[in-house]
């Protein structure tokens, strides 16, 4: 297993070995035979003496910190390059000539020095480039380790030991991880403590879905996506609380298998294209160069090499060595000129160029040849939606209720990042919020369990993407203008904290994939209770008895009101848009004296999920918003959900091979037309 740190880095080696071969499958077990495992109880954790015996077998809790090449290193591989290696053979052949030839001094002596001070200084300005940049690469391969959590809420000896350094958690440690925690190890799920937990793990699966977490086994052959009882190293908490064991720590890990594996590509040294083909240049250039040197060398030998012929056979010989270096010094100047000093550095300056321009889109470049190759990669094959977009949402349509029933609104939002400053919303009206917008901004505010923080020039979300982007919806909403003076301007975070300022939180009716919704009681200053919803459209839209209007009045959802909605919400799908509703209901007779006493009778209905639906009924739905990815490829390969996949494409501006092909998915026959950029039609045959 991982064994990090420098006491422990070269313990018990054979032991290590041979628990890397008979890995647990904590996933396919359930939580007692992982506890007998691993010879802990939940409720007490591990005593301080067991810890102390695995950590001497396991180690720290640590990514390894592997070996760093040497600036001396670094300073040959530069020149690990044919032209290079001709251009110091010629810097170095024409130094020597011109230390030879100026033993007179004089203005001759400094002249000849010239051509190869300044070969010369293009090699070592190439060369400090090049280690430059690779040692700053280097560097960046650390950052993977900041991906590890520091600290950990453990249960010791009976006791809960709060922020424990996460490097000295071992296997059979109990852990407690709640909404914002960093994994700090892989851990099997023994427990629920919320109804629901999702961890957020793109950072190691690609996909920008947060994972549901159950405790119930799954099968061994699992892949990481479908081990929904464990939770992984580098991973976040974005909902719900639960109690975990850990299995694996350091390099043993899924992050850890991750780091071997870029510490592995690191030492490879397989040319990139642009690197053979200078190769090849440098080799055919050293050919034809090495062969027009020899042709003018001999064809000038009768100059410095004479003899005479006596009975057929050459004697007495004559060999001047003067007139045999100057006509060397000829042959060589000819090599000289003929190689293209400039070449290496203007190479090394377009490569530096575009290495700067990759960093300003965090893409980190360890060796300058590398940033031709993405420029020589023509097909990037991926299977996720979240590995063909940044895991980023950003709201770009929302959608509100008309003046009467039967009637909505559309408002397009610009911007695709997580800052509220980027963009604007089109057609907002004039004369501020309606009542109607103001419910969906303190919806999105409130029933919300994710923030939106800066982090250098950027904005990064903290909780689930998709609650992010409300977040930012709601500070683009503005405030009513009423509520405006009771915040700072300029706060990127301002209108959020009024609207969650103005009502207390007092119960959450946390999500789940039955009926697909979040709902939040909460205590307004009047000390009315009130529940807010968002979800599903469909959910929200069957579970709803009435509309609120413009005006902030409410009336019964007909038919016509009902199906308008859903057939925008077909618009917005069709259009790869992921939907969200709000609603809310202002009647909660259970709930009107219940302020988080865990002895009042409402309270028993908060601990049982399955009564949440029922809770959520009777809602005023209000409208709906449409969220979109932000993009990262330029090219995608269709699967059997293509109708989707070419929707998403043209939205994200992909580029798609001109194609005509009838493609036959689930039992329904669907042609598609594409050019160069664009979707030209798309149409099912008979509808």
């Amino acid at each position: 297993m991982g064994r990090g740190g420098e006491n422990y880095g070269k313990r018990e080696n054979a032991g290590a070995a041979s628990s890397k071969q008979e890995t647990f499958p904590a996933w396919a077990r359930d939580v007692k035979q992982c506890e007998e495992k691993y010879q802990v109880n939940r409720e007490l954790g591990l005593p301080s003496a067991e810890v102390e015996k695995r950590r001497q077998i396991y180690g720290l809790n640590e990514l390894l910190k592997h070996e760093q090449t040497s600036i001396f290193q670094l300073l040959l591989e530069q020149f690990n390059d044919t032209l290079v290696r001709i251009l110091l053979a010629a810097a170095i052949i024409s130094f020597v000539l011109a230390w030879y030839d100026g033993e007179g001094g004089g203005e001759k002596e400094i002249t000849a020095f010239v051509e190869p001070l300044v070969i010369f200084l293009i090699l070592i300005v190439n060369a400090i480039v090049g280690i430059w940049q690779e040692s700053s690469a280097e560097k960046a391969l650390e950052a993977l380790k900041e991906i590890q959590s520091e600290h950990a809420d453990v249960i010791r000896d009976g006791k809960k030991v709060s922020s424990l350094p996460a490097k000295e958690l071992v296997p059979g440690d109990i852990v407690e991880l709640r909404v914002g925690d960093k994994v700090p190890a892989d851990m099997r799920v023994l427990s629920l403590i919320s109804s629901t937990v999702r961890v957020e793990q793109g950072s190691l699966t690609g996909e920008s879905e947060a994972v549901s977490k159950t405790v119930k086994v799954v099968p061994e052959n699992s892949d990481i996506q479908g081990k929904k009882c464990m939770v992984f190293a580098g991973t976040t908490m974005v909902n719900g609380n639960c109690i975990c064991l850990v299995t694996e720590i350091g390099m043993n890990t899924e992050i850890g298998k991750v780091h071997s594996q870029i510490h592995e590509a690191s030492q490879s040294d397989t040319d990139t294209p642009l690197k053979k083909k200078l190769n090849e240049f440098g080799e055919v250039l050293t050919l034809i160069i090495g062969m027009i040197c020899i042709l003018v060398w001999l064809i000038n030998v009768k100059y410095f090499l004479s003899w005479e012929y006596v009975d057929g056979w050459p004697t007495n010989f004559k060999f001047s060595f003067e007139k045999c270096t100057y006509y060397f010094e000829i042959a060589v100047a000819l090599a000289v000129a003929a190689i293209p000093e400039g070449l290496p550095a203007v190479i090394t300056t377009c490569l530096a160029l575009g290495t700067r321009k990759m960093a300003q889109k965090n893409a980190l470049v360890r060796k300058l040849p590398s940033v031709e190759t993405l420029g020589c990669t023509t097909v990037i094959c991926s299977d996720k939606t979240g590995t063909l977009t940044t895991n980023q949402m950003a709201v770009s349509k929302l959608v509100a209720i008309g003046s009467r029933s039967g009637t909505l609104r559309s408002f397009d939002v610009e911007g695709t990042t997580y800052d509220p400053f980027d963009g604007k919303i089109l057609g907002w009206p004039v004369d501020g919020m309606d009542a109607n917008l103001e419910m969906i901004a303190k919806i999105s505010a409130v029933c919300n369990d994710a923030g939106v923080e800066q982090s250098g020039r950027h904005y990064v979300a903290i909780g689930m993407p998709t609650e992010a982007a409300l977040k930012v919806l709601v500070e683009k909403m503005e405030l009513p203008e009423k509520y405006a003076s009771s915040s700072a301007p300029g706060d990127p975070r301002r209108c959020c904290q009024v609207w969650n300022k103005m009502v207390q939180r007092i119960a959450t009716l946390e999500f789940d994939r039955d009926r697909k919704s979040m709902g939040v009681i909460i205590n307004s200053s009047s000390g009315n209770k009130s529940l807010l919803v968002k979800g599903a459209v469909e959910n929200l839209l069957e579970r709803s008895s009435f509309i609120q209007l413009l005006d902030g009045s409410t009336v019964e959802l007909d038919k016509y009101s009902k199906d308008l909605i859903l057939q925008v919400l077909r618009e917005m799908s069709t259009d790869a848009l992921r939907c969200l509703g709000f609603a809310y209901k202002e009647e909660l007779p259970e709930f009107a004296t219940y302020n988080s006493d865990e002895d009042h009778p409402a309270h028993q209905l908060l601990l049982n999920p399955s009564n949440y639906s029922s809770i959520e009924s009777n809602l005023i739905f209000v409208g709906l918003v449409g969220l979109r990815h932000s993009n990262k490829t330029s090219r995608i390969l269709l699967g059997k959900r293509f109708i989707k996949q070419l929707k998403i494409a043209k939205q994200l501006g992909f580029v798609l091979w001109s194609l005509q092909e009838t493609i036959r998915t689930q039992q329904k026959l669907f042609v598609a037309k594409l050019v160069y950029s664009d979707i030209v039609k798309i149409s099912l045959p008979g509808a």
